[in-house]
């Protein structure tokens, strides 16, 4: 069965889920943005990020520059077009500032590639190695939703600074970190009756399992409603929500995003932390923008939620959300888009045993979108 992305029609299938792709964790995010250099000290000034590694024109790279930053496990690398016609700046032209790729730590590309593209995966790119001194990497990609790529990236025999072409880079301004761990899960928006497609893709082509779904009366206010499920691989290192726009008297989020961003994309990274309150004080002293919900969230939450180790004033004054699951309960909150179109945004989110997605918060936390798009003008 072939798999085609250009025309989602394929029905939706009962796939058991097959962990045949082992996937050891999220490698890196490389996002494609106007001026990597301005974007770098943002997202160092602002979240923390650290200087990790370059590529330009000072290391012989004549189409693009990249800017690499770290804080603990995530990588993000952050890239712009150095000539005038280009795909990345055609990407720009289409999208704005977003994501392009997100790489996938493997054990062997080329297999995932194969693997992947004979299960009806169309090739971003066909396996390649890159060397210099350190050693050599390995990488492919297949296609996802939008313009988005997967890159299978297998870097075993590499000893270098992130891969070869790059070099270390450092300077003197370097804020500190917040306090933000790894990657706990990316969401994608998709159009309209496409979820259940891309659902079966990541079944039928990668192997996946649906771990949770959310129709329109679990997410949906007065105004507006999604959809939702979320993917995962064997091992669980990997979680890839997926969003559909759904009915509704007004437009939903989803649907703005897509009419920002021209298309299906990255919606949000969801970082991990391990003390939620120190983050987020840090992130707001440093000028992040949250979405707030109002104070009266606060009045009931106890008794839906029950007792929690953190003291609920600071939750309260810093606008962090609270859910429980059968495994413990969770603490997040979410940022206001991060562009100048209403697209991407980082949630931060801090687990205490719990393996949902605060399905409790989304009502109050979809009421404090609409809030936003309402000032936007676009609800």
């Amino acid at each position: 069965m072939k798999y085609d992305s250009t025309s989602l029609k394929l029905p939706i299938e009962n796939i058991e889920a097959e962990d045949y792709l082992p996937l050891n964790g999220t490698d890196y995010i490389e996002f494609y943005v106007g001026n990597a250099k301005q974007s770098a000290h943002y997202f160092k000034t602002a979240f923390g990020f650290q200087d990790f590694a370059y590529a330009g024109l000072e290391t012989g790279l004549k189409d693009r520059t990249s800017y690499v930053l770290k804080q603990d496990k995530i990588i993000l690398v952050l890239t712009s077009s150095l000539l005038a016609k280009s795909e990345i700046n055609d990407h720009l032209v289409k999208h704005g500032d977003g994501v392009k790729n997100m790489a996938i730590w493997v054990d062997d590309a080329t297999e995932s590639w194969k693997k992947t593209t004979d299960r009806g995966a169309k090739s971003a790119f066909e396996p390649y190695t890159i060397k210099d001194n350190n050693g050599y990497v390995t990488l492919s990609g297949i296609k996802t939703y939008g313009d988005t790529v997967h890159i299978f990236i297998e870097r075993d025999k590499y000893s270098g600074v992130f891969l070869p072409g790059f070099i270390e880079n450092s300077s003197t301004y370097q804020p500190e970190e917040t306090g933000l761990k790894f990657i706990d899960h990316m969401v994608g928006n998709v159009g309209w009756n496409e979820m259940n497609t891309w659902v079966n893709y990541y079944k039928s082509v990668m192997g996946f399992a649906q771990l949770v779904s959310f129709d329109d009366k679990d997410i949906s206010t007065e105004y507006t409603a999604l959809m939702s499920k979320v993917m995962t691989n064997g091992n669980g290192r990997i979680k890839f929500p997926i969003n559909e726009p759904a009915e509704g008297r007004k437009k939903s989020q989803i649907e703005e995003y897509i009419d920002f961003y021209n298309g299906a994309g990255v919606q949000h990274l969801a970082l991990a932390t391990d003390n939620i309150i120190h983050t987020v004080q840090e992130l707001q002293n440093r000028g992040v923008e949250f979405l707030q919900v109002p104070k009266s969230y606060y009045n009931t939450v106890m008794d839906r939620v029950g007792e929690i180790d953190e003291d609920i004033a600071p939750l309260k004054d810093l606008g962090i959300l609270i859910d429980r699951d059968d495994e413990g309960y969770l603490l997040q909150i979410f940022t206001k888009p991060l562009m100048d179109r209403p697209t991407v945004f980082f949630e931060i989110i801090q687990r205490k045993g719990a393996k949902s997605f605060g399905k409790g918060n989304f009502k109050a936390l979809f009421e404090a979108i609409e809030r936003e798009q309402e000032n936007r003008g676009t609800l």
